[in-house]
């Protein structure tokens, strides 16, 4: 990988283990929110719904890479539908507390939870890999280079969530650079769907894979899009 997405990986695995734990933890919780953060957990559960729509009801039998599970919702949802879930997030604290949360009947599915990079390849092969949001604070060329390291391991799929590049989210983008540097959270990176396809149409390891932007979601303050690489039949 890149000297710019190791650097900002550090970023990102120091802001939530060290600053926002408190916060992300009531946030993915039921507790009572101001407007905004509201806003923002409303968001979060329609992209859930959204990649659960593009795997499909029927996971039985499925290995399938949550990567950057953060506190596991999706994980969950995943091992309901009879899913074997590989659950990894850079953040040990948020892992503890996916753990913690899940609960005991999945159903025919399993959750294993790993602190770790989602990249690393003693993770073995998937049929799907996930990733809610885990990428929006990489540059297009980090993300394509993420998921050029992941597709050979892939049998079927991946869906991951970007930050599309709108007047409305590059404003709040703007708005965050001037907070003081300790309120601020590693910067999302708002990228235009075009540009990101375009990047991964670079990468000979995506080849065997049919790149498509798919439904958006804007609530409030949360802004993303779904990206689906679905692997093509051998002619």
């Amino acid at each position: 990988m890149s000297t710019t997405y190791e650097n900002r990986r550090s970023q990102v695995q120091a802001y939530f283990d060290r600053t926002a734990f408190e916060a992300w933890a009531k946030l993915t919780s039921d507790a009572p929110l101001g407007r905004i953060r509201a806003s923002v957990r409303a968001g979060r559960e329609a992209m859930r719904s959204t990649l659960l729509d593009a795997l499909g009801a029927n996971l039985r039998g499925m290995r399938i890479l949550d990567a950057g599970c953060g506190t596991g919702a999706l994980a969950v949802e995943m091992a309901r539908r009879g899913a074997e879930v590989l659950a990894v997030d850079l953040s040990p604290q948020l892992i503890d507390l996916a753990r913690r949360r899940a609960p005991d009947d999945l159903g025919e599915g399993n959750i294993l939870w790993v602190p770790g990079d989602m990249l690393d390849a003693a993770f073995g092969n998937f049929d799907h890999v996930v990733g809610m949001d885990s990428l929006i604070h990489y540059e297009a060329q980090d993300m394509a280079l993420a998921l050029a390291a992941l597709a050979p391991r892939v049998r079927s799929s991946l869906h991951l969530t970007f930050a599309p590049h709108t007047p409305a989210l590059a404003m709040m983008h703007l708005v965050g650079r001037l907070l003081p540097r300790g309120n601020r959270a590693p910067s999302i990176v708002p990228v235009a769907a075009s540009h990101l396809l375009r990047r991964l149409q670079d990468d000979d390891r995506l080849s065997p894979f049919a790149a498509q932007a798919g439904p958006r979601v804007s609530r409030g303050f949360y802004i993303s899009q779904l990206l689906s690489l679905k692997r093509q039949e051998a002619a």
